[in-house]
């Protein structure tokens, strides 16, 4: 009897085909088979044979590893995380038929996947509106498209995770490594060579690819870390496109700059993945129990890459702690924000002035933990430190910001910086933004929460700001 297991690659030959611009009809011509037969093949219908799959991989050029991956057990996972929503509680899904759906209908699945991250982009949308129109006061919707709004809603609808970058940052790192580094990689694999130039030289860049001269010309007052980013940055936009490009196609997006911003933040996120790969640093946050500094110093990168980076391990079957991040300037200006762990940032105006994000300036590079208490009882964990940008040079502008990196109380059990500290019982209570924050006892707040009536305080006036009628 044949022990030979059968191979069913459906959602890879799909994604191959798609990634080569090729239609069913196109592939079979250049394979010599029937059409139908393509379709039954990235439909689960049949297994692949070996003798199919030697072709294919002659014909298109093609890592064979690659093509027998797990694709159909990644799309069960994404499937089965996608049913944890609240919406579906009320229904029983059993982990089987689900993984039954995506092996047998993957078409349907893949669609079931676009469909729910359409609504989640929509939702978001929503509370942007709903939040612009209780800031202005007014009913209507922006008048014109945000594309900083835009960009955010792309990235968070997809909690900041996009595994195909991830899965081809990988193997591009093992790429790097050997060869001992991006610096020996873009000579070998590229032919081109870094230079390190004075800022007067760069005058305004930071990186410069120099096609005619075949040199990737830094500002060397950038920090090691700062430099080794800009370098997987260059390789991200040389080897990286393809699978960028496909991710940016899933947005519809409203404004050429908001695709710009994402396509830049994709980029980003694709070259801090060559830096810190994601089974590694998923192997690592947990050894090290999220210790940010620690993990920084491990895989030579920035309190800030760090942070950031920790933000994106939600792969399906892979899952980390949901963090949510932020970034913000003395002037209380939001410059990033990230959310994985559901925490309702304010989307218009100020945030609360008792988050210690916005106290971190007075203690410079010391980390500060705190736990977080909203209206509604949610209750969160955070640190907040603070990272520079720019300087490294006499004379040079550095810019100071604040970072915030958070998760959900349930999670925080799991990361070194609750050991031996208080408990989630010394929360402090916070609101998203003054204006939707109904603690009326806060002598921090700036301005009256929308709804309420504000007493007159011709005899008696509060510790408060304001005061408010009960009705």
């Amino acid at each position: 009897m044949s022990t030979e297991r059968r191979l069913y690659v459906g959602a890879n030959l799909r994604r191959m085909r798609r990634d080569l611009g090729l239609t069913q009809a196109d592939m079979a011509a250049d394979l010599e088979v029937s059409a139908s037969y393509i379709a039954l093949l990235e439909r689960n219908h049949r297994p692949l044979s070996a003798e199919m799959l030697l072709r294919l991989a002659q014909t298109y050029r093609i890592d064979v590893a690659a093509l027998a991956g797990n694709a159909d057990s990644d799309d069960a996972a994404r499937l089965q995380a996608v049913l944890k929503d609240p919406m579906f509680a009320d229904i029983d899904l059993p982990s089987l038929e689900t993984a039954d759906a995506a092996t047998n209908f993957p078409g349907v699945t893949e669609a079931l996947l676009r469909l729910y991250t359409a609504y989640q982009e929509e939702q978001l949308a929503l509370a942007d509106r709903t939040a612009e129109a209780h800031a202005t006061g007014a009913g209507g919707v922006l008048e014109a498209p945000d594309p900083v709004a835009e960009s955010r809603r792309f990235l968070a609808a997809r909690r900041n995770n996009f595994p195909t970058l991830d899965d081809a940052a990988e193997r591009l790192a093992q790429n790097v490594a050997s060869h001992e580094g991006l610096t020996g990689y873009l000579k070998a694999r590229h032919g081109l060579r870094v230079r390190r130039l004075p800022a007067n030289v760069m005058v305004g860049s930071v990186r410069r690819l120099d096609q005619h001269r075949k040199e990737i010309l830094l500002d060397d007052s950038l920090d090691t870390a700062s430099q080794t980013f800009q370098l997987a940055l260059q390789l991200a936009y040389l080897e990286m496109r393809p699978e960028v490009a496909a991710v940016l196609s899933e947005g519809g997006f409203a404004t050429e700059s908001g695709e710009r911003l994402t396509r830049r933040a994709l980029a980003s996120y694709a070259a801090a993945a060559i830096l810190m790969p994601y089974t590694a640093f998923a192997r690592a946050v947990e050894a090290r129990r999220y210790d940010v500094e620690a993990l920084a110093r491990q895989f030579a990168a920035s309190f800030e890459q760090t942070a950031h980076r920790m933000t994106t391990l939600q792969k399906p079957g892979q899952e980390r702690v949901p963090f949510f991040f932020i970034r913000v300037d003395e002037a209380g200006n939001v410059s990033k924000r990230l959310d994985g762990a559901g925490f309702p940032f304010a989307r218009h105006g100020g945030g609360c002035p008792l988050w210690s994000v916005h106290h971190a300036f007075r203690t410079p590079r010391q980390i500060v933990t705190q736990w977080l208490e909203l209206p509604d009882g949610q209750r969160f964990f955070s640190i907040s430190r603070t990272v520079s940008a720019g300087g490294g040079a006499y004379g040079a502008l550095r810019v100071e910001r604040a970072i915030a990196l958070g998760c959900a109380a349930e999670h925080a059990d799991r990361l070194i910086y609750t050991q031996g500290r208080p408990g989630p019982e010394q929360a402090t209570p916070i609101g998203v933004t003054c204006r939707l924050c109904h603690r009326t006892d806060c002598t921090a707040r700036s301005a009256p929460p929308i709804g309420r009536q504000i007493l007159v305080d011709d005899i008696r006036r509060t510790s408060a700001p304001f005061g408010f009628s009960d009705n």
